[in-house]
């Protein structure tokens, strides 16, 4: 891997030499802002991927989100997995975790150190830092790593627009359900050289209750800051580097049996760009980052502590990068062509001391074990690409892109009994990934999108490597499987989007399927018992399998009316249908049909909404992952904005205004908790926010 990283730092000094030695120096007041390749989707037709979605409405929510999977919850098509306040995954279209490409500024990662996922990436990243989500729907792109089910790119503030000088923004907020607090300052230095972003959060949760008045215990506390600094070393080219740290502290998980000591996290990125090279060479780029994660985790407050008392240190490293050219063989070909680099290493162990045999008496000398968690394991992959983009008619572009991976795994320090088990060599994948397209403009106001993806993904270390420990929904112990084939996603997808002739109704449509190849699934075992606590029920083991047959197929629809130029009526509605085959079941985590309705009126200076949503009963359940039926539910929210006087926003809002007692399909269930079964966590009730930003 250090060879790797050499060569993209030898190769960014070299052309950024280049570049200066190519292009004459200007003089400053004419230098022109790079645009890096933070930004997938610019709303250039010859660049940007099919089917993709972008969102940016933070200011306008007027609410505080607990981290950045929040912000989901009112895109169409997404759920959240949740299992407390703080470790919250999104879920998209029935894909979570590595099955979605979740990354910032258009390629940086941060994995986790927790199996449980006690600590995703959207926990290393504050909201109030992302100024735009950016979604591809599906394997539709080749050009931003292994994608599978879709690709979500955080894109966080920087200072485009802004004219010379000292900018910056604080704000603040309240919510009564659970007594919370959110601060934020970010400061904007801008000359015509050189660039500086910084900002400083803190967040202060504390447990919510629910519609019944039961307190779910889930506070929280996380501090972080950052700073981003952008040179332009010459009127084509710019160089960026992006610091942030993020301490999450005392951090209640309701739906997992330990809570969080500490997790903190580093990352550290690189991004370089040079543009006009040539008449065919339009533009060079380069990223490197460097992200680490230290995180402990106890069950000090648990009732397990009685018997048991558990602690455990863990630690992952993720580093990569990406070299990318773009280049136009002629007029009406673009292509990009690169390759990239992701490295992924996780140790750490838990420390078990026993203090009570199991007949519940006490031992006179507490037993002190040390299981490995990770088993120091790590995971390469490296990647090339091209993607092409022909615009075959000055309405259509058509897309066709072919990657290829080399993925290796392998485990430096296996337990004796993982050993005993399997063949531990080095394993290798290679994996062809393809994706063709076309996009046409039927009139002015109606766009076609159709679209073919082929989506590999390798397994990820859990699903490799874990070993007797549990990390789903159910309480069974988990096996990692190092010989799983890689998943194959073949989704087909037709999409339309439009507007009428005076923009006063806009809609949009996707109709998608999705045939997997050795879908990964956890499956019982009947021949391997328990591990830890023998006696347990459930008696057997899960192991990590390759599906046979399963598929999974779904749309979203969207109308948007203007009514009297200030009110608006906007719908969404998304269903997704996934079957296993093999075990003639759902596949785990599939959200029900859900669908919202929003009336509003907008103006410059001031804008109220109230949100319907309506959320179906699910019963076509994984009954083999532990899930059970879920009970629909209702719930309103209502939202007021307010720019009392220039850059000054007032917010205000009631949440779940009917105080409704539910819990989301995706929901985790209670596990070591005193007072609750072993019953999915449900969410808050009421809950009254406040919202107050000031920008200068």
């Amino acid at each position: 891997m250090k060879t790797i990283y050499s060569a993209l730092l030898c190769a960014l000094i070299t052309v950024v030499s280049y570049g200066q030695t190519t292009k004459k120096e200007q003089d400053s007041t004419k230098h022109r802002h790079i645009k890096l390749d933070e930004v997938i989707v610019s709303g250039d037709i010859k660049t940007d991927p099919i089917h993709t979605t972008v969102t940016n409405n933070y200011d306008k929510n007027i609410v505080q989100p607990k981290n950045v999977a929040d912000l989901f919850n009112d895109i169409n098509g997404f759920s959240v997995i949740k299992r407390g306040n703080y470790a919250i995954d999104p879920s998209f279209r029935a894909s979570q975790y590595e099955q979605l490409n979740v990354q910032y500024d258009g390629g940086t990662k941060a994995m986790h150190a927790c199996p449980n996922r006690m600590d995703p990436i959207t926990t290393h990243v504050i909201p109030e830092e992302i100024s735009r989500i950016e979604i591809i729907k599906g394997p539709y792109t080749v050009r931003y790593g292994a994608t599978f089910g879709g690709i979500i790119n955080l894109v966080t503030q920087k200072p485009n627009g802004l004219e010379t000088g000292l900018h910056g923004k604080a704000s603040a907020g309240y919510e009564t359900n659970g007594n919370s607090m959110v601060n934020m300052f970010q400061l904007h230095y801008i000359e015509d050289k050189y660039d500086i972003v910084g900002n400083i959060g803190y967040r202060d949760f504390g447990s919510y209750e629910d519609g019944d008045g039961v307190e779910i215990p889930s506070a929280f506390m996380s501090t972080d800051y950052g700073i981003k600094i952008g040179y332009n070393i010459s009127d084509n080219q710019r160089l960026q580097a992006h610091w942030r740290q993020s301490f999450g502290r005392d951090v209640q998980h309701a739906a997992l049996p330990m809570d969080t000591d500490y997790d903190n996290s580093s990352i550290l990125s690189l991004d370089y760009k040079i543009v006009d090279l040539g008449e065919m060479v339009k533009s060079f780029s380069a990223k490197a980052y460097y992200s680490y994660v230290d995180h402990l985790m106890t069950n000090f407050n648990r009732p397990s502590f009685a018997t048991t008392a558990a602690e455990s240190s863990v630690d992952a490293t993720t580093m990569g990068g990406k070299l990318e050219l773009n280049w136009e063989p002629s007029e009406k070909i673009t292509v990009f062509s690169g390759v990239d680099a992701m490295h992924i290493d996780r140790d750490g162990a838990r420390v078990r001391t026993v203090k009570k045999n199991m007949m519940g008496v006490t031992l006179d000398t507490p037993l002190v074990y040390n299981d490995k968690v990770w088993q120091d394991s790590n995971i390469n992959d490296f990647g090339v690409f091209t993607e092409a983009k022909w615009a075959i008619h000055p309405t259509a572009v058509l897309t066709a892109g072919v990657r290829y991976d080399l993925v290796k795994s392998e485990i430096n320090d296996p337990a004796d009994d993982f050993a005993a088990r399997y063949n531990l060599e080095e394993k290798t994948d290679n994996n062809i990934s393809a994706t063709v397209s076309i996009k046409k403009q039927m009139t002015d106001g109606l766009t076609l999108e159709v679209a073919y993806g082929r989506g590999v993904r390798s397994a990820n270390m859990i699903e490799r490597y874990i070993n007797h420990f549990s990390i789903g929904q159910d309480p069974y112990e988990y096996l990692g499987n190092p010989d799983l084939k890689p998943e194959v996603n073949n989704q087909f997808e037709i999409g339309f989007k439009g507007k009428n002739s005076n923009n006063s109704f806009k809609y949009a449509s996707s109709f998608y399927y999705s045939q997997f190849e050795n879908y990964i699934v956890g499956v019982v075992d009947p021949t391997i018992t328990r591990k830890f606590m023998p006696t347990a029920d459930p008696q057997f083991v899960k192991v990590f399998r390759n599906l046979d047959q399963a598929y999974k197929t779904g749309f979203e629809v969207m109308g948007d009316l203007s009514l009297f130029n200030d009110f608006y009526f906007k719908t969404q509605l998304a269903y997704v249908y996934a079957k296993n085959d093999d075990l003639n079941e759902s596949l785990p985590l599939t959200p029900p049909f859900n669908a919202s309705f929003i009336f509003g009126l907008k103006r410059d200076n001031y804008w109220a909404n109230a949100q319907y949503n309506v959320i179906s009963k699910q019963d076509h359940i994984a009954e083999s992952f532990g899930e059970t039926s879920t009970d629909g539910y209702e719930t309103l929210d209502i939202k007021f904005g307010v720019i009392p006087f220039k850059d000054f926003t007032l917010g205000v809002a009631v949440l779940n205004a009917f105080d409704e007692t539910y819990n989301n399909h995706l929901n985790f269930s209670f596990s070591n908790q005193e007072n609750f079964g072993r019953t999915p966590i449900t969410d808050p009730g009421r809950n009254f926010t406040a919202f107050v930003q000031y920008k200068f």
